[in-house]
């Protein structure tokens, strides 16, 4: 079922395009361009709905059907919890775990570390 909504959804959006492409603007004119009405009516110089803002208006109303239906659909195929809180899990014991030692003291200026393979220390050399 999810397949056949999803098909149907892509071809009204595809149409709907279409429809919507092949439709000319309110006010195509020059004086449109410069905000004119053309007439002194509510909605301007435009009369009834054609057949083309028809069929406009029915493949938009589709589109928001399967819009809804599939999004209704991948809600419920989603999983077991409703909602993000119920699909949570208690979340672990916090476990105590050995006190970290505190840092040595550092090493007064004086005295050099000896460093692995690099050979004795050199003593630092004496301050003027």
């Amino acid at each position: 079922m999810y397949t056949l909504i999803m098909i149907v959804h892509v071809l009204v959006c595809v149409f709907l395009i279409v429809v919507v492409l092949l439709q000319s603007g309110k006010a195509a004119d020059l004086a449109g361009a410069f905000g004119g009405m053309g007439s002194q009516t509510a909605f301007g110089p435009r009369g009834s709905a054609s057949l083309l803002s028809r069929v406009t208006t029915v493949s938009a109303v589709l589109f928001m059907i399967t819009s809804l239906s599939l999004s209704i659909m991948a809600t419920r195929n989603a999983g077991l919890g409703s909602t993000v809180l119920e699909g949570t899990q208690a979340p672990a014991p916090v476990t105590k775990s050995a006190p970290i030692p505190a840092p040595a003291q550092p090493p007064a200026n004086n005295i050099t570390i000896p460093v692995p393979g690099q050979g004795q220390p050199t003593p630092p050399a004496p301050k003027k």
